[in-house]
């Protein structure tokens, strides 16, 4: 994380935060989020079956994809110094692209969009997040996504 005084919070809008390590999406993460989850249809859990759809693997699920942001966003999402604490507070779009298919390597591109003081001690952050797919021209995802920071 990049720490900086909430004055220098509106000196990052619009500007590119950077990207994450890229993270390998193999069978046994996409098993593992659809037995949390119980979406077990097999385009995302049954490789034979999966062969024969037009993805011709399987996939990972869209939600996978998308729980990945908070810890993709740890060393890239810029946050006001004196954090307390910062919370999911939604999203106000999202839009999956493109599925991920199983062994690829995916990476999170974060842009700074707004930053609001709600409330004293209360910064709102909305941010870009870009989930890339490594080899694609097209991203999976493109999320705006909202942070809620107490300092």
């Amino acid at each position: 994380m990049q720490f900086v005084p909430v004055a220098q919070l509106q000196d990052y809008i619009g500007k590119d935060l950077g990207h994450s390590d890229w993270l390998k999406i193999d069978q046994n993460r996409i098993n593992q989020f659809a037995d949390c989850t119980g979406d077990q249809q097999f385009i995302h859990v049954d490789p034979e079956k999966a062969k024969h759809t037009p993805f011709g693997s399987t996939i990972a699920h869209g939600y996978l994809s998308l729980s990945l942001i908070p810890k993709l966003s740890e060393g890239i999402l810029v946050l006001p110094e004196g954090l307390k604490m910062a919370i999911n507070y939604g999203m106000d779009s999202l839009r999956f692209i493109q599925p991920v298919p199983v062994n690829s390597n995916v990476r999170l591109a974060m842009t700074l969009l707004d930053a609001t003081e709600k409330a004293p001690g209360q910064w709102l952050l909305k941010a870009r997040a870009t989930l890339e797919i490594e080899g694609q021209t097209k991203p999976a995802y493109v999320a705006e996504t909202l942070t809620l920071c107490f300092v």
